[in-house]
C-alpha cells in the first residue's frame, strides 16, 4: 500500500514514456555555454529518469508567477472565502490567489501523510499543514484557522475533489499534467543545461506540432541527479510573460525536522472546522454575482448534452450545443457585464456571429445561437470550427 501511494503522488506514471518514445526527439542535450557540463541525455532517458524519480523528503522556496492574460477583478468578487458562513483560512478560496500574480512559497514535504506549504504576503503568511489524519490552515493576516478531516488521498489540500481540480502547487505537479499529454501531435527534445536552485538540470522542451494551438512551449527544469522537475514553464503563442513559471529558487532534498509539521491554534484565534462549514451551507457568494451566474446557467440549460470533440490534442476543441439562445450579456447585473465585456471579443463568420472569451491560454466562442466552442487554440481556430460547422 506504501508503495502504491508513493507511486501515485512522486512521480510520473511510467506509461508516459511508453506513450512518448515514438514521437519526441532523440537529440542529446548538449551544454550551452556557462551552463553545466552533463552527460549526454536523450529526452526519451530523461522522462524515463523523471518516471524513476521517488522523491519523498523536500524542503525550499519556490516562485510561482501567472499571467492569464486576464483583466484585474478588483473588488467583483469580494464575500468569496471570507464572508458570512466561511473562513478566509479555507485551502478552497485562498489557493486560488496563485492563478495571478507573482507569489513566494516555502515548502516541506516528508511522504505522502505530512506536507506543509506557506504562502508568503509581505509580512503576512498564510500556511496549510497536513499531518497524517488533520489539515491546518491559517491565516495570518486574519487571525483565522481552518481544520479538517483529511480525506484518504486528499494531499495537503484536504480536499475530497477529484486530481484533476486541484491547483497545481509545485513544479513537479505542474509538470506531471503536461507531460500526460504527449502524443503523436508533441514533440518533445533535450535542449540543453541549466542551474536551478544551485542544482544542474537538464531542459525538457515539450511544443505542439499542430498550428492554432495558444501553446507555444513547455519548458522542464529536471534535476540531472534525482530526476525531480525544479522548474516549469509554460508560454503562449501570444508572447510577453509566460503563462505560468514556476520554479525552486532553493531545494534541500533531506528530510524536514518533524516540527515543520505540528500546527498549534495560536491564542485568541478564530477556528471554523471544516465539516460544520459544509453543513451551514458552504461560502456564498454576493447576491448580484449569484444573479449573473444563474442567468448565465438557465442559458446553458443542456450545456452537458450533444458535445463532441473536434480534432485531437493541442487543437482539441469541444463543441457543445446548448439548444438555447446565447444570454444576453447586456441584461446582467453591471459587475458581471463588466466581467464579461472585458474577456469577449465580438466575431462574424459563416456561422453568424458571437463573442469569443479569451485567456492566453484557454479560449471560448458563444454564438448568438446557443453554440459553444472551447480549446487551447486561437480564436481563428475557434471561428474556422465554427464555421466548417462540424
Amino acid at each position: 500500500m506504501a508503495e502504491t501511494r508513493k507511486a501515485s503522488r512522486f512521480i510520473v506514471p511510467v506509461a508516459v514514456a511508453g506513450v512518448a518514445a515514438a514521437t519526441i526527439g532523440l537529440v542529446p542535450a548538449l551544454a550551452a555555454s556557462g551552463d553545466p557540463d552533463l552527460p549526454e541525455i536523450t529526452a526519451q532517458q530523461l522522462i524515463e529518469k523523471i518516471a524513476a524519480s521517488d522523491t519523498q523528503t523536500l524542503s525550499g522556496t519556490f516562485k510561482i508567477s501567472t499571467d492569464l492574460g486576464l483583466p484585474a477583478f478588483g473588488n467583483l468578487m469580494p464575500g468569496l472565502g471570507g464572508g458570512e458562513g466561511g473562513s478566509s483560512a479555507d485551502p478552497s478560496a485562498k489557493l486560488t490567489e496563485l492563478v495571478s500574480g507573482t507569489h513566494t512559497l516555502r515548502v516541506a514535504a516528508d511522504g505522502p501523510e505530512r506536507q506543509r506549504l506557506t504562502l508568503l504576503d509581505g509580512s503576512d503568511e498564510y500556511s496549510l499543514i497536513h499531518n497524517g489524519d488533520d489539515v491546518w490552515a491559517y491565516d495570518s493576516k486574519s487571525d483565522e484557522v481552518f481544520h479538517e478531516k483529511a480525506p484518504e488521498g486528499a494531499g495537503a489540500t484536504g480536499k475530497d475533489v477529484p486530481k484533476e481540480k486541484d491547483v497545481p502547487t509545485t513544479p513537479k505537479e505542474l509538470a506531471d499534467e503536461v507531460l500526460k499529454a504527449a502524443g503523436d501531435t508533441t514533440s518533445i527534445t533535450v535542449d540543453g543545461t541549466a542551474k536551478v536552485a544551485g542544482r544542474d538540470a537538464y531542459q525538457l522542451v515539450i511544443k505542439p506540432k499542430q498550428a492554432g494551438s495558444t501553446v507555444a512551449s513547455v519548458k522542464i527544469a529536471v534535476d540531472a541527479a534525482n530526476g525531480t522537475p525544479l522548474k516549469f514553464t509554460l508560454a503562449s503563442v501570444e508572447g510577453g510573460k509566460p503563462v505560468v513559471d514556476a520554479g525552486f529558487t532553493k531545494v534541500d532534498f533531506g528530510r524536514p525536522a518533524a516540527s515543520e509539521f505540528t500546527f498549534e491554534v495560536p491564542a485568541g484565534a478564530k477556528v471554523t472546522e471544516g465539516g460544520a462549514e459544509k453543513a451551514a451551507g458552504g461560502e456564498k457568494l454576493p447576491e448580484e454575482f449569484e444573479k449573473g451566474l444563474g442567468d448565465l446557467e438557465k442559458g446553458f440549460g443542456g450545456l452537458g448534452e450533444g458535445m463532441n470533440v473536434i480534432g485531437e490534442g493541442w487543437t482539441a476543441i469541444a463543441k457543445l450545443d446548448t439548444g438555447a439562445p446565447a444570454p444576453k450579456t447586456d441584461e446582467a447585473p453591471k459587475e458581471f457585464q463588466g466581467l464579461l465585456d472585458s474577456l469577449g471579443d465580438k466575431v462574424t463568420g459563416k456561422f453568424g456571429s458571437g463573442t469569443v472569451f479569451k485567456t492566453k491560454l484557454v479560449n471560448a466562442l458563444l454564438t448568438d445561437d446557443g453554440k459553444v466552442y472551447v480549446g487551447a487554440v486561437t480564436k481563428d481556430a475557434l471561428v474556422d470550427a465554427a464555421n466548417a460547422g462540424r
